[in-house]
């Protein structure tokens, strides 16, 4: 059996699961037609950007200083050049918000010169706190606050940091000692009250 090294040419744009066919190169045997070969591209996934279709997204932390009063980044391209993205002093980024680069996309497939877009998904890292005189300066410089009118008749409450891990484990813990509860209540001798 003879063996032969057939050499895979993946172009500029080509996508996840494009075959690649070599034409009669399959096993042959005598009498019988050969075989095609199919090469079945499988893309690799890329630690900071994600292909849609001839677009790149990539996901890009950024502070509360750069959110609010601008920023500038580099990023390093998968051909290895440097592009420089900015803001301008006034335009605020939220979490969520998505930015796009013309033409800083995958190449078109047999046609490399058209590019897709490269397109930023930003999240705004808040600090965990402040310092009291740090949000007070913060206010003063900030659109106000809205303050509700509060009516005669409120309740105040605390407000606390909610953690639903640590959450599940207290209410089923809580469910253990209702159960007993309800036991303690039913067992002989007592007594239940009807509702009305």
């Amino acid at each position: 059996r003879e063996r032969k090294i057939l050499e895979v040419q993946v172009d500029k744009g080509m996508e996840d699961s494009q075959k690649i066919t070599f034409s009669s190169e399959g096993d042959q045997e005598p009498g019988l037609e050969p075989g095609d070969i199919i090469i079945v591209l499988d893309e690799k996934a890329h630690d900071r950007f994600k292909r849609s279709g001839h677009d790149l997204i990539m996901k890009m932390d950024i502070s509360l200083t750069e959110a609010l009063t601008g920023m500038k980044k580099l990023i390093k391209t998968l051909d290895d050049r440097t592009l420089v993205i900015q803001t301008v002093r006034g335009e605020v980024i939220k979490t969520g918000d998505v930015k796009q680069v013309q033409g800083e996309g995958m190449p078109a497939y047999r046609n490399p010169f058209e590019k897709g877009r490269l397109l930023i998904q930003f999240n705004v890292v808040f600090p965990p706190n402040f310092d009291p005189s740090v949000a007070e300066a913060l206010a003063k410089v900030l659109p106000p606050a809205d303050e509700p009118i509060v009516p005669d008749d409120h309740d105040e409450v605390d407000m606390n940091d909610y953690d639903p891990d640590t959450d599940r484990q207290q209410h089923h813990r809580r469910g253990h000692y209702d159960e007993d509860d309800e036991h303690a209540h039913h067992g002989p001798g007592g007594v239940q009250c009807a509702s009305q």
